[in-house]
């Protein structure tokens, strides 16, 4: 399911952005269309495929997780990408990398005192922090090597699944009457995907005019459609997890909903 989600939450995001490319190209019903297919992959497809994994614990046991998340990208990941992009000459790419690493281990010791706060009673969760909102026009890649472009595609998907888990996470906050812990969740879900997914998505040249991402969007659905996810329900009948069969079985055929009307819209560009 973890593959399931990333790739629920990186068309949330992607979508997100080609939505607003289309208003800039005055294509409004083409933006329209992004932004509801972005709302299907986010709140239905990516929640149900949470539920089937148990993805959302206790506060706490959320608040764990998203700890070692933030620390895995502040210690390893994100140092690691901006030492390989320096080296290949991307220098752009590297200060982004260094810039973002240390926004993490910000959100991990956040998580580390509203942890303690949960834990113990004792204290104040922090205030959320407030995303330094990147605009991402169409644009090729800015980037040269290809392990740059490589890395810059795991951490968008990074990225885009950390902003959807902490949504999740704020929920579950709010529903268990902690609204201040919810508020530091969205905060840091708003800089995950409007900082961190934007400032890498405009080095990644993930925005192209519109027909391009037109295209594009059909091409990855049409995969998830006809071979992703009926891979996955086959090996989850094998081993009778119904459930996720159905799930898997449902969200394709939703996919394939979604190629045919992104091809519509396209057709119509012509």
């Amino acid at each position: 399911m973890t593959t399931t989600m990333k790739g629920e939450a990186y068309a949330y995001a992607a979508y997100s952005l080609f939505a607003a490319e289309a208003d800039r190209q005055a294509h409004p019903a083409v933006g329209k269309l992004f932004r509801s297919t972005a709302q299907t992959e986010l709140n239905e497809h990516l929640r149900e495929a949470a539920t089937l994994a148990g993805a959302v614990g206790s506060n706490a046991a959320n608040l764990r997780q998203a700890i070692n998340g933030e620390t895995y990208e502040h210690q390893v990941m994100y140092h690691r990408f901006a030492d390989q992009a320096r080296t290949d000459g991307d220098l752009e790419a590297a200060k982004l990398f260094t810039e973002i690493a240390a926004d993490e281990g910000r959100h991990r010791d956040a998580y580390r005192t509203a942890l303690t706060v949960v834990t113990t009673g004792r204290g104040t969760i922090p205030a959320p922090p407030k995303a330094d909102t990147v605009s991402v026009p169409a644009g090729l890649p800015k980037v040269k090597a290809a392990r740059t472009q490589a890395n810059l595609d795991t951490a968008l998907h990074g990225e885009a699944l950390a902003h959807a888990k902490y949504m999740l996470y704020a929920a579950q906050a709010r529903q268990t009457g902690n609204p201040a812990l919810a508020r530091l969740f969205e905060g840091t879900a708003g800089v995950e995907l409007h900082e961190h997914f934007a400032g890498e998505g405009v080095l990644a040249g993930l925005v192209r005019p519109t027909k391009k991402n037109l295209s594009k969007a059909i091409t990855g659905e049409h995969n998830e459609a006809t071979t992703l996810y009926p891979g996955f329900a086959k090996r989850a009948t094998a081993v009778g997890d119904t459930a996720a069969a159905r799930y898997f079985r449902d969200t394709a055929a939703d996919e394939a909903k979604h190629a045919a009307a992104f091809q519509q819209a396209l057709n119509q560009l012509h």
